[in-house]
């Protein structure tokens, strides 16, 4: 589905797009990018709810992509979600390129949709801003993508 990849920004109709392509009953995995660790959440698209998962070192890359394949494995997701960091404007931030770098990696390692939300208050709803509460992050971009916000 192009246009829910992250290149294009996934805006809320691509979003709708995604998950109205998704089964009902689709597993979904979102990340909470960061360039030391990422929080990463399991959710599902019949109760539209979500929930912390873990946490996976950022480095080194291939540790990384070998702990997310594994849980890719696991979990058998339908679709991957990343909340994308933007300015309060809007505006991009230092981050961003990363993040949407780290998805489009997603994407192509694994073979699955990856759609891209704002995440400009998610950390402000998981206390993101505390040390071990990525996951809550992760959990809360996924609530956001599965309630179509």
């Amino acid at each position: 589905m192009p246009e829910a990849g992250p290149a294009s920004g996934a805006t809320s109709g691509a979003r709708a797009g995604l998950r109205s392509a998704l089964p009902r009953d689709a597993v979904l995995l979102g990340f909470d990018f960061g360039t030391r660790r990422i929080g990463v959440a399991v959710g599902n698209t019949l109760t539209e709810s979500a929930r912390p998962l873990c946490i996976v070192a950022a480095e080194p890359v291939d540790a990384r992509f070998a702990k997310l394949g594994e849980l890719i494995r696991d979990w058998q997701p339908a679709a991957l979600v990343v909340g994308r960091p933007l300015h309060a404007d809007g505006n991009p931030n230092d981050t961003t390129p990363k993040c949407e770098r780290f998805a489009r990696q997603l994407g192509g390692r694994f073979g699955l949709p990856v759609a891209m939300v704002d995440e400009r208050y998610s950390s402000v709803a998981g206390d993101a801003g505390e040390p071990g509460n990525d996951a809550e992050a992760a959990a809360t971009i996924l609530r956001q993508y599965l309630s179509g916000g």
